[in-house]
C-alpha cells in the first residue's frame, strides 16, 4: 500500500512580489517496507504541473446561486446544465443583467466540498461556472479542477480580463464592446475603471491559444460590429464560426426585434447568432 503526503512551503525570493510567493513542494512517499523521499521546487504557480490548490480544499469560492436550468446561449444552446455562478465582477456593465454579482454583489463563501455536494444530485455532467466573474475567485483552479476529475463537462464564462489555469472544455468569452461602458449610470463612478478594463487581448489570445473556445458578444447597435471587426483584429487564428453574436435586450420583444437585423449582418460576416434561450423560455430572473 502506497501513502502519498504533500507538505508546501510559501517563501518569498527577493525576485518576488510578496503578493506572489513561490513555493516549494516536498514529495514524500511510504511503502510498507521502506521510507522513499523525493523532492521538487518550482519557481512559481505558473510552473506547477497541477495548482497547489488541488492538493487540499482550503480554497473558498464566493457563490451567488446554484441551480439547474438549460443553458441558454452560445455553441451549447438549450443543453440541461448546472450552473454555479459566482459573486463578484472587475467590470461595471451598463446593461448587466445580473447586478447581485456585479453592481451589488451578494452571496456567501461556499468550501469547495460544500460545493460538490450541492452539485451531485443533479443529472447532467455539464457543469457551466459563471459570473459576475469567476476567475476573480482564488478557488476556481481547484473548483474546476475537482469538477473534471468526477467527469462533469466544463465551460467557463469570463469576460476574458482575467487568466487563470483552470480545467474546462469550453472557455466561452464575453469581451465587452465599448456599449457596456457606464458613463452615466451611478452618475459615472465605475466608467473610466470598467472602460480601461474591459478589454485584454492578451488574455483573449491565452484563451484561444489553450482552450476550445466561443467568443460571445453583446450587440445593442449595427455601428458595434465594426468594434467586433477590428477587435477581431488583434488576435490571432480566431475561427468566425466561434464569433458569436447575441442581441442586448432582458425582454423577449427587445430580443427579438434586435435579433432579425442582428441575423442579417451575422450572415454577412460569417458569425454565428445566438439566441438567450433562457430569456424567451422564463425571462430575465435569478435561477434560469
Amino acid at each position: 500500500m502506497l501513502i502519498w503526503a504533500y507538505a508546501v512551503r510559501a517563501t518569498y525570493g527577493s525576485d518576488v512580489s510578496p503578493v506572489a510567493p513561490t513555493f516549494n513542494i516536498y514529495h514524500r512517499r511510504w511503502t510498507n517496507q521502506s521510507k522513499e523521499y523525493s523532492k521538487e521546487q518550482g519557481a512559481g504557480r505558473s510552473r506547477l504541473l497541477f495548482p497547489i490548490s488541488a492538493l487540499c480544499y482550503s480554497s473558498v469560492v464566493r457563490i451567488s446561486e446554484i441551480f439547474y436550468s438549460i443553458q441558454g446561449e452560445g455553441r451549447l444552446l438549450g443543453i440541461p446544465s448546472v450552473f454555479i455562478r459566482t459573486s463578484g465582477c472587475n467590470l461595471r456593465c451598463v446593461w448587466c443583467d445580473t447586478p447581485y454579482t456585479s453592481w451589488k454583489p451578494e452571496g456567501k463563501d461556499w468550501s469547495i466540498e460544500k460545493i460538490l455536494r450541492q452539485i451531485e444530485g443533479y443529472p447532467s455532467r455539464h457543469i457551466v461556472i459563471t459570473g459576475g466573474e469567476p476567475l476573480l475567485a482564488p478557488g476556481i483552479e481547484t473548483l474546476t479542477y475537482q469538477l473534471k476529475s468526477r467527469g462533469a463537462h466544463v465551460t467557463i464564462e469570463t469576460a476574458a480580463t482575467i487568466f487563470k489555469n483552470v480545467t474546462c472544455d469550453l472557455a466561452s468569452m464575453s469581451p465587452k464592446l465599448s456599449n457596456s461602458t457606464p458613463w452615466k449610470k451611478a452618475k459615472g463612478k465605475f466608467a473610466k475603471m470598467h472602460e480601461s478594463h474591459r478589454l485584454n487581448y492578451s488574455v483573449m489570445q491565452k484563451f484561444i491559444d489553450a482552450y476550445d473556445y466561443q467568443l460571445k458578444f453583446v450587440v445593442d447597435q449595427k455601428e458595434d460590429f465594426a468594434e467586433i471587426q477590428k477587435l477581431l483584429g488583434n488576435l490571432d487564428n480566431v475561427d468566425p464560426a466561434r464569433v458569436l453574436i447575441m442581441a442586448q435586450g432582458t425582454t423577449r420583444e427587445k430580443l427579438r426585434a434586435k435579433g432579425r437585423w442582428i441575423v442579417e449582418i451575422c450572415k454577412q460576416a460569417g458569425f454565428g447568432y445566438t439566441p438567450r434561450l433562457h430569456i424567451e423560455l422564463f425571462g430575465n430572473r435569478p435561477g434560469t
